[in-house]
């Protein structure tokens, strides 16, 4: 499937979205939010909602999308983060609903799914689009994820070329479909390049727990890996220390290490923003499952920029890895989605 094709399709399911079961654009309280300017209380409000800390990559990147959105003009942004998993999560969403009434709310649901759900059930004519392992609810919570696995195959295949010791570590959160998925595309990628090596995988059991990742990643360098994906923060310290590649997560990150960051898997959600943005701007939408929105052929995923460390890669692995992105951009290969539990893992309790 080409871009073109591929932009087609997201252009009739807009189409589709306003010709089936629209929500009618939310208006704003003019007195909630803190912006001051009066051209922007016009806008509408996107009020985030998130359980960790934004610090957290995963809650970042949707963060920095809606920061952009609202540095560009489209929306008034404003957020809770650091919610935790404890009950808290009801609590806000509800206060945000009554006392902001804003056009969207967004978030990351998963540990607090039922919370969200009954929220959203709850105020049916407000759109709520949060991040979930779980699919569409009632009329108005669309869902996202991070659908990076294209990339992450991409790298695999590139620590492939790299190792020399042929035992590559992967440091991760939890062993969920979401995070399995992307480990397991890492090691097909590996396999690909490189079918002699290993893949071992830690799992910290944490979604931000720096040092637990830090100190799995340096279990996994003295058990013999020199290669690295920290698909967790923590992870890139450790390598960089004792000088083996890595690769990052979610973001660019190359500036915690740059002589030894490679590159990594990188998700923007500016496209998701911008589809709710347009939908809430013809005055409807849906509850839709945005995860297409999050595919490499429409820039919702990509690998990270090298910053020169690609001279580092074999020529011929870095040429398969590139003919490999060609034909995932054009729609001729298809990573394949794998969310069974990874082998050669280890959960720390």
């Amino acid at each position: 499937m080409s871009r073109r094709t591929f932009g087609l399709m997201l252009t009739l399911l807009l189409a589709a979205t306003m010709a089936n079961g629209c929500l009618p654009l939310q208006t704003p309280d003019p007195a909630a939010g803190t912006t001051t300017a009066s051209a922007g209380r016009d806008l509408p409000l996107f009020y985030a909602v998130y359980a960790t800390p934004i610090e957290e990559p995963w809650d970042a990147v949707i963060h920095q999308a809606l920061q952009q959105a609202a540095a560009d003009g489209k929306i008034r942004y404003e957020y809770a983060d650091d919610i935790g998993y404890s009950g808290d999560m009801e609590r806000v969403l509800r206060e945000v609903a009554e006392e902001q009434a804003p056009a969207a709310v967004f978030g990351d649901a998963y540990g607090n799914e039922e919370a969200v759900r009954r929220v959203a059930g709850d105020y049916p004519a407000m759109p709520f689009v949060f991040g979930s392992g779980l699919g569409p609810s009632g009329q108005n919570l669309s869902v996202f994820d991070d659908w990076i696995h294209e990339p992450a195959y991409l790298c695999g295949m590139l620590a492939g070329g790299l190792t020399q010791s042929n035992i590559i570590g992967v440091v991760a959160g939890f062993p969920v479909p979401e995070v399995n998925r992307l480990v397991n595309a890492f090691t097909a990628g590996v396999a690909e390049t490189n079918p002699e090596a290993v893949v071992q995988v830690t799992f910290i059991n944490s979604w931000l727990d720096p040092p637990a990742a830090g100190r799995a990643a340096l279990e996994q360098i003295a058990a013999g890996a020199d290669v690295l994906y920290g698909e967790r923060a923590g992870v890139i310290q450790a390598a960089a220390a004792h000088e083996a590649f890595v690769f990052g997560n979610l973001t660019d990150q190359n500036a915690l290490a740059p002589d030894w960051v490679v590159t990594g898997p990188v998700w923007n959600m500016t496209p998701t923003v911008e589809y709710v943005i347009d939908a809430l701007k013809t005055g409807c939408t849906t509850a839709l499952d945005l995860k297409d929105f999050s595919m490499m052929a429409v820039g919702g995923a990509s690998l990270a920029p090298f910053h020169g460390n690609d001279a580092v890669i074999p020529k011929q692995t870095l040429d398969a890895m590139n003919e490999r992105l060609d034909q995932i951009n054009q729609g001729l290969y298809r990573v394949a989605i794998d969310e069974s539990p990874p082998a050669n893992q280890t959960v720390i309790q």
